[in-house]
């Protein structure tokens, strides 16, 4: 802070309270630049990490679960600074307390409300000690947790006898029950599957956790609880893949599922085989879905049965096996411009690359049309990309063309552009189509749960047991894209199947038709 000699005060007390002022703003404004440093520092160690993500060697690079750790980690650094500042500035606790309160937003309506009246400890006047009586009130919400709390159901059955007919006797038959003569309710076995599949949290842990509720639960115990849910939910799995072989598109992904050998003592490869549909973004009428499927390989035989019955569009990356297939049944293939991109992104991470930059470029403004025209129809979309979509991609290709013969053939750029030029054929399909995407990032999102159960689990104990992660899964994913608790929606669904749901009727117990049901009774009870 700059001072103005001519300003200072004559008065001695004037003038020594205006430098203990000045010290103390000195003091704060310390303070605060030792804050701003030491989030700096955080700050530079993050953007170190995403520069090991992004171009550090492929053996030192970061997953982005890693990399949310560590934005947790400095947020939570920033929210302790700011903390302590708080407790020595009033004035700025108070600021932003009304912050907070300004951005918070709402809580859902229909949580439970315990009110809490915090009244004076006297309500009598101060001046005459007359009653006082209420003028207004402050309101406000907090968000609160009841830990999970378990009960017991207790099941009675009376039996009824005639007194006058010494054999008669009658009692109501027992309800079925998933797991006849064990422990839980479907409602406890649909919150298993949840937290195992959904949120990812092996049954080790789980068997931790009713531990410290004092219920002894091991976890071959809770296994067999998924294994009988999974032999009832198999038929609607069933269900759900056939409709989709019939849909006309389809995305199709693979991704590794290591699985216990036990002859060998060690993990084999198996595969997750991803089936996505999702018309939403050109309006098409069938349910958003993803159906997986397990084999234990990833040649063009295992591709083959994943896509048996199917007729249509699929969309991919490059990988050759499933032009093999497409070949073998009539199948045509969209490739995936994120791919492509990926392809000249690689190439920048090495240093300047101007070829690769001007690709990226040139990709980037196809992005940019596909944006405008999301969410309107097939018809609509293809005409928007004929006018302006196909001009660029032709030119595109040509440029490509140009460039190849200027380049080393053995450079990392040559290798991506022979890669788009091998590509070109399903590169290009989304120009005539409006149904086909200009990526394949839907099914790569859906294949991002499994990799996050991967990595928690490590490895499935048996190839049954991968068959059944994948049919759960296909459940649990497809009631996310239907925006249904899949909770609710197991635990109804598992009580229906076993209480002898008709097989004939197991097209109302997919998650898109319960979700429909669902919202018909909301709108029936408005």
């Amino acid at each position: 802070m700059r001072i103005d000699p001519d300003t200072l005060p004559a008065n001695v007390e004037a003038l020594r309270a205006q430098v203990l002022a000045l010290a103390e703003t000195l003091e704060a404004e310390r303070t605060e630049r030792q804050r701003v440093e030491d989030l700096n520092d955080r700050l530079r160690h993050l953007i170190r990490q995403l520069q090991r993500m992004q171009f550090g060697p492929r053996s030192e690079r970061l997953d982005a679960d890693q990399l949310n750790l560590a934005l947790e980690d400095v947020e939570q650094a920033r929210a302790e600074t700011e903390a302590v500042a708080e407790k020595d500035d009033p004035a700025l606790k108070r600021r932003r307390t009304g912050e907070r309160r300004k951005a918070r937003g709402s809580l859902p309506p229909h949580l439970p409300r315990v009110e809490v009246v915090v009244a004076p400890e006297s309500t009598a006047c101060p001046c005459c000690q007359g009653a006082m009586h209420v003028i207004g009130e402050d309101r406000s919400e907090r968000l609160d947790v009841v830990p999970a709390r378990y009960q017991v159901i207790v099941t009675r059955r009376p039996r009824y006898g005639c007194r006058t007919c010494s054999g008669a006797v009658v009692q109501a038959p027992a309800p079925a029950r998933l797991i006849e003569g064990g422990l839980p309710t479907e409602r406890l076995v649909a919150a298993v599957l949840v937290t195992k599949y959904a949120d990812h949290v092996p049954l080790y842990r789980q068997a931790q956790g009713f531990a410290r509720q004092g219920i002894v639960i091991d976890r071959l115990t809770l296994a067999f609880w998924v294994g009988y849910a999974a032999a009832e939910l198999t038929p609607i799995w069933r269900l759900m893949r056939a409709d989709l072989l019939r849909s006309g598109k389809l995305f199709v992904d693979e991704t590794k599922a290591p699985v216990l050998d036990p002859g060998r003592g060690r993990t084999k490869s198996g595969y997750f085989w991803a089936l996505a549909r999702d018309d939403r973004p050109w309006r098409g009428g069938d349910p958003p879905a993803v159906v997986y499927h397990y084999a234990p390989g990833r040649s063009a035989k295992h591709a083959a049965g994943v896509l048996d019955g199917f007729a249509g569009i699929i969309q991919t990356d490059g990988y050759i096996v499933y032009k093999t297939v497409a070949n073998r049944a009539g199948i045509a293939i969209a490739h995936c411009w994120a791919h492509l991109r990926r392809e000249f992104f690689d190439v920048t991470k090495t240093g300047p690359a101007p070829i690769a930059e001007e690709a990226l470029r040139r990709i980037a403004r196809l992005y940019a049309i596909e944006a405008e025209i999301r969410g309107r129809t097939a018809a609509e979309r293809r005409s928007a990309r004929q006018a302006r979509s196909r001009p660029l991609v032709e030119d595109l290709k040509r440029w490509l063309e140009r460039q190849l013969g200027r380049v080393s053939a053995k450079s990392t750029t040559a290798e991506a552009i022979r890669y788009a030029l091998n590509q070109w054929t399903g590169l290009v399909r989304f120009l005539d189509d409006g149904r086909i995407e200009i990526d394949s990032n839907t099914v790569e999102r859906s294949i991002r749960p499994l990799v996050l159960n991967r990595k928690n689990a490590l490895f499935a104990g048996h190839d049954r047991g991968a068959e059944n992660w994948a049919v759960i899964a296909s459940l649990i994913e497809t009631c996310k894209l239907q925006g249904v608790n899949p909770e609710a929606y197991l635990a109804d669904v598992l009580t229906r199947l076993v209480d002898g749901w008709s097989n004939a009727r197991l097209a109302e117990l997919t998650p898109w038709a319960w979700a429909e049901a669902q919202a018909t009774a909301v709108r029936a009870a408005a």
